[in-house]
């Protein structure tokens, strides 16, 4: 199995920013892609942002310019750093990556909500 345990999260005044750590553990035999989505209240789960093995990027349009999305392969661990942060980007940002152990597989980390409010 792979854990996931997310951190950075909080309260921040809208215009603000936040880092969001994601680190990977466990049996791991390879990691692909790994990414972040998020969930706002009584809506469905979203993508944000993904990052391949190889540095491919992939972004939701409504973060592009905004959030930016690294990795540091040797710790198994993602980074987002999100700037000028709006209200609508509050919401609980989940990590996620897909790995072999060695059969692959998609796993998610519990959350760690983001509020921005003034």
């Amino acid at each position: 199995q792979v854990q996931l345990v997310e951190s950075g999260g909080g309260l921040v005044q809208p215009g603000g920013s936040l880092r969001l750590s994601c680190a990977a553990s466990g049996r791991i035999v390879s990691i692909y892609t790994m990414g972040w989505h998020r969930q706002a209240p009584g809506k469905q789960r979203e993508l944000v942002a993904t990052i391949g093995t190889g540095g491919n990027i992939n972004y939701a349009d409504s973060v592009k310019g905004r959030f930016t999305i690294s990795r540091d392969n040797a710790k198994n661990t993602i980074y987002l750093q999100m700037n000028s942060l709006k209200p609508e980007d509050t919401a609980v940002y989940y990590c996620h990556a897909d790995a072999a152990t060695p059969f692959r597989n998609s796993f998610w980390g519990q959350g760690t909500q983001v509020t921005v409010s003034s």
